[in-house]
């Protein structure tokens, strides 16, 4: 369970997450979850985790190893490059996060103009 709540934390991070401010004055437009979006179940596709047990960690005396931050790490990478691979065509080489429709669509709209 803490792998995958850090899995669709990651997630999130990569594809809604963002933090908005108002230009000139600076004000936080996205300081309630009305404005700032989360994932949520329906948000993520099924996945199954495997573990790689039998290999203690060194570093404590009981040989445990932290779990549910993992998914935090490897998950926006993970989704940005599958979203970037699927650029290539346009000439995408990057895109930064989050990947909302609205930034994917902006990306690709920028580089057909620019054939």
């Amino acid at each position: 369970g803490q792998i995958h709540g850090g899995v669709a934390q990651g997630a999130g991070q990569a594809i809604f997450e963002n933090c908005v401010y108002e230009e000139g004055t600076g004000q936080f437009l996205s300081g309630s979850f009305m404005d700032y979006t989360l994932p949520r179940a329906d948000d993520l596709p099924f996945f199954e985790v495997s573990l790689a047990e039998g290999i203690p960690s060194l570093t404590n005396p009981l040989g445990l190893k932290g779990a549910g931050e993992s998914g935090t790490m490897g998950a926006p990478p993970a989704l940005v490059n599958a979203v970037v691979d699927a650029l290539t065509k346009f000439g995408i080489d990057n895109i930064d996060m989050p990947m909302t429709p609205e930034r994917v669509w902006s990306v690709v709209s920028r580089a057909c103009r620019t054939v």
